[in-house]
């Protein structure tokens, strides 16, 4: 019976990926990759010599079906995106909805996801928590925003360095200058950092000091 693996991949340091992982990377007929790229590099490091295809959100819709009769094909089959687990932010989603309603089995691994640690470290209350992925960079941002400002449970936000300064000007905007933030930056690489205050502190610093890398935003709960 066909299978597919979903499995995730070290968001930064590579001994992060599990032993579990490593054996079904091992063990599986074909990777479906977001990058192939990326993927090969770890594929490389893990002395792991398997057939490598993309899939990512460019592609995603064209060619699920034809991903599909591949799955089908084979014993098993690995989804893996670039850093962490797939369909969290990145492609999956739809393989993973279409694999079910075609009755093939799904296996998702537990492993790295950006989210988790940056809001254990944040210091916000993690108990419960919204997860909001990537903001729309037009149309529907502001209502999100809103949105946010009036939950009152933490929420987290993935953003890229570039845009980084615009969302926390748009937070002091819509949640005010002293809503408690914390931007994880680089998580478990070599400068991972943590900055940790009001919204307008981290602004400051961050205009100061321009990231780079990967970015999480944690925001507070209203009060």
């Amino acid at each position: 019976m066909s299978k597919l693996y979903i499995v995730p991949t070290p968001i930064g340091n590579l001994e992060d990926i599990t032993l579990r992982s490593i054996r079904i990377l091992q063990e599986t007929e074909m990777i479906f990759a977001e990058d192939t790229r990326v993927t090969k590099r770890l594929l490389n490091h893990l002395d792991i010599k398997k057939p490598v295809a993309p899939f990512h959100a460019h592609n995603e819709h064209k060619t699920l079906d034809r991903a599909i009769d591949t799955i089908l094909s084979n014993e098993s089959t690995v989804l893996v995106s670039d850093a962490g687990t797939p369909a969290i932010s990145d492609p999956g989603f739809l393989l993973v909805r279409e694999c079910i309603a075609k009755g093939i089995e799904i296996e998702c691994l537990p492993g790295p996801v950006a989210l988790i640690p940056a809001l254990v470290s944040s210091g916000f209350p993690c108990d419960k928590f919204v997860f909001e992925g990537f903001l729309p960079h037009k149309k529907g941002r502001q209502t999100r925003l809103k949105i946010i400002a009036e939950e009152t449970r933490t929420a987290v936000l993935y953003e890229s360095p570039h845009r980084l300064i615009k969302c926390l000007k748009q937070i002091e905007e819509f949640m005010g200058e002293n809503r408690k933030v914390c931007v994880a930056r680089e998580i478990t690489k070599m400068y991972e950092e943590y900055k940790r205050g009001t919204a307008k502190e981290v602004r400051e610093y961050y205009e100061s000091k321009p990231p780079k890398g990967e970015i999480v935003i944690v925001i507070a709960g209203k009060e």
